[in-house]
């Protein structure tokens, strides 16, 4: 999350008629993330977050994802859900951008994770999949291997600025992934971008997974590569199986895998690894006048991506 565009409070108030919410009572900026400006809202009734959506965000996808929050939240998943105004609207225009209204969830998003904490992860990523398995609307992958080799194509010519030999290394594994990525595994509705900062603890518990604006149709297990990523590495971007081990585990407790999704997971992986080293690597070639927060390091991903490399098969994983 970040604040890009400026509410005041005229405005603010403004908006907030067209609801049954009371006044606002405290309204802030929530200083997080890289995607859409995101306000921390309590009115007299109710406390939710406002969010505008910038950048990647195509309008015309919003309403698959709000459908989707509304669908888990309905499954007793713990989901945001968006809040409608009194005229059952819940996408509305606010500084002429698209804009929304979501329920706030308790608990906290934890940096350093340990394994009960992919444990739950892992628990509630598979029951997630298959509450969405009665979901029916599709939106395709826009940042699978076709979005990648776009993204590459924008980057490939300044990679190297960052990192030497960037380039080449980029334009060998796009090489590799378009030649070898699954096209028959079991797919479904994935949340797709489920770090850390996407799911809320209380204690050791899950108590709300958010983010879902990359929400869309695509292979079940690349879902888990993505977690993979995004937990199962340390501070120093070395990968902790004992994490993994748990995740996988207890996603498969709950969603048995297929043997062909399980030979398949380190090409995920390292699908994975590059989706994230090439939205980073151009965010910090391109970045964005007047933002609150930094783009985040691309090189932290580039790690990850070596070490899967290295990985002969999912076996190596959890040991």
């Amino acid at each position: 999350m970040a604040v890009y565009t400026h509410v005041d409070d005229r405005t603010l108030a403004t908006f907030l008629n067209g609801y049954d919410l009371g006044e606002a009572t405290s309204f802030k900026g929530i200083a997080e993330g890289v995607e859409n400006s995101n306000y921390l809202l309590e009115t007299e009734k109710t406390r939710a977050i406002l969010t505008l959506y910038e950048k990647r965000a195509n309008p015309a996808d919003l309403p698959y994802f709000l459908n989707m929050m509304e669908h888990l939240a309905d499954a007793g998943l713990p989901a945001p859900r968006p809040l409608r105004d009194k005229s059952g609207q819940a996408l509305q225009i606010l500084k002429s951008k698209p804009a929304c209204l979501i329920s706030f969830l308790s608990g906290v998003s934890v940096d350093d994770t340990d394994e009960t904490h992919c444990a739950a992860l892992g628990t509630k990523l598979a029951r997630m999949h298959l509450a969405l398995l009665g979901f029916n609307e599709r939106r395709e992958n826009d940042l699978s291997v076709q979005g990648w080799r776009g993204l590459t194509e924008e980057t490939i010519n300044q990679a190297d600025t960052v990192q030497q030999g960037l380039a080449h290394i980029i334009s060998t594994e796009m090489s590799f992934l378009e030649a070898n990525w699954p096209s028959d595994l079991p797919t479904g509705t994935i949340h797709a971008d489920l770090f850390p900062d996407n799911v809320l603890f209380t204690g050791h518990q899950v108590t709300g997974i958010i983010d879902f604006y990359f929400g869309c149709t695509d292979m079940l297990a690349y879902d888990l590569a993505v977690c993979i990523n995004a937990w199962c590495f340390d501070e120093n971007h070395r990968f902790v199986a004992a994490k993994a081990k748990r995740l996988i585990e207890m996603y498969d407790a709950e969603r048995h895998m297929s043997g062909a999704e399980v030979e398949a997971l380190p090409t995920l992986c390292r699908g994975a690894a590059m989706r994230f080293l090439l939205t980073r690597l151009y965010d910090w070639l391109n970045p964005v006048e007047g933002a609150v927060v930094r783009p985040k390091n691309p090189l932290e991903y580039l790690a990850r991506l070596k070490f899967h490399q290295q990985v002969k098969d999912t076996a190596s994983y959890v040991v």
